[in-house]
């Protein structure tokens, strides 16, 4: 029993002693907040998601409070509930969505999903009193304009931009795995918009000296005027890996498949999930890759054709029908009986998805505002009633001016 005892005693007292030395290793107890408020410049593509860790706050303060502000010293937004617990499913959330709706709150970070340009501002940790200890200075990019520059048909990236002090430039993010294997696939690294300038404030702390996104708050506007004209760029190159040996489909499954080969003919095995949709002809259509962000590498193909970025990214050819636009998703302007088929997606080189799609002529279609040719059928109506109106009154207007002025010509003479 003495024996026993002794090695409960033992095991309990290096529990003991592992438990504080995981309470030594505290990040807040580490990270000392500073006397002066900085703000850490981070700039991101639209529709990303990120995440802004609180790196310190005094020890005594349970929950974290996240504020808002579009310009320093402008109206301020609450972007928590005072007790720090909101919870966002990322699947939810949808472009456009407000930013309040599109945030969650975790072990103190802040997560934001889907990011658009509007976001863009300066983001406080803080308590409920409004006392702040750690600030962020985010710069959302847009990615309309971005320019796709392609290595295998020999373009180069822009060249940085000198106007007196005042350097423009492009910084890329790190290549991304191959969007393909076991056949040529590509790969690409995204690049955004930075510049280096004296002229910075110095309230914003930078990974280099005098350097920071081009939409920063420490930019002055007649600098920002200055690099408006250089947008995001994209890099895009080919590559090719060989696939990992997985098995995708269950035992259960194939067990089936085997006997069902033995009478007859063996039949078809999905290599990933097939989900089946059926779209009006003449109509739009958008795929999206199921668990894909922008940043991650997404391929698509159809049956046995691949659809690479060189010949379908957007702004290739402002004529295609079928296009991949910069958060990755399949756009088909209008469908035709050609467009049947199984469309698959691959996230990060691997196949995770497909979709086999189906056509009809005929079926109620249910008019939706969601629908962006019913949006644009409405915006276009809503144009023209206005043009219409617009000249009625300013033909009326002319004639009663004119009347008032005695200006009506003399056609009896």
């Amino acid at each position: 029993m003495n024996l026993a005892h002794t090695i409960v005693l033992l095991w309990t007292w290096g529990s003991l002693q592992a438990f504080e030395i995981v309470e030594k290793e505290n990040i807040f107890q580490r990270t000392p907040c500073p006397a002066f408020l900085m703000f850490d410049n981070a700039a991101y593509l639209a529709d990303m998601s990120f995440e802004l860790p609180c790196h310190c706050k005094p020890e005594e303060v349970s929950a974290v409070v996240w504020y808002y502000q579009k310009h320093l010293g402008t109206s301020t937004k609450v972007l928590t509930d005072f007790d720090g617990q909101v919870m966002t499913e990322a699947a939810q959330v949808r472009v456009g969505s407000d930013l309040l709706v599109r945030f969650s709150i975790r072990m103190f970070s802040l997560l934001v999903f889907r990011a658009q340009p509007e976001d863009s501002g300066l983001y406080f940790c803080g308590t409920r009193k409004g006392d702040y200890f750690y600030a962020y200075d985010v710069d959302i990019q847009s990615s309309e304009g971005m320019v796709a520059t392609f290595k295998d048909l020999g373009q180069e990236p822009f060249a940085d931009e000198y106007r007196g002090s005042l350097r423009v430039f492009t910084t890329f993010w790190e290549w991304t795995p191959c969007d393909r294997c076991g056949v040529r696939g590509e790969q690409w690294r995204i690049g955004l918009c930075y510049l280096q300038s004296p002229d910075l404030s110095p309230r914003y702390r930078k990974t280099l000296p005098d350097v920071v996104s081009c939409g920063s708050r420490a930019v002055p506007r007649k600098l920002q005027a200055k690099a408006r004209g250089h947008t995001p760029e994209l890099l895009v190159q080919s590559c090719r890996v060989p696939c990992k040996n997985t098995t995708t489909t269950r035992k259960g499954v194939m067990a089936i498949f085997n006997y069902v080969s033995k009478v007859g003919s063996r039949p078809w095995v999905p290599q990933v999930p097939i989900q089946f949709h059926q779209q009006r002809l003449g109509h739009r259509l958008i795929i999206s890759c199921p668990g894909a962000r922008p940043e991650h590498a997404v391929a698509w193909d159809k049956d046995q054709q691949y659809f690479y970025r060189t010949q379908y990214l957007k702004g290739v050819n402002r004529s295609m029908r079928v296009f991949i636009d910069h958060g990755n998703h399949l756009h088909i302007r209008f469908t035709q009986l050609d467009d049947r088929g199984i469309y698959y997606c691959w996230r990060q080189g691997v196949r995770v998805a497909g979709f086999r799609l189906g056509l009809t002529s005929r079926g109620p279609y249910k008019v939706s505002f969601s629908d962006p040719e019913v949006r644009s059928a409405v915006e276009l109506t809503l144009i023209g009633y206005l043009l219409i109106t617009a000249i009625f009154v300013t033909t009326h207007l002319c004639r009663c001016c004119c009347y008032s002025f005695r200006c009506y010509p003399n056609f009896s003479r």
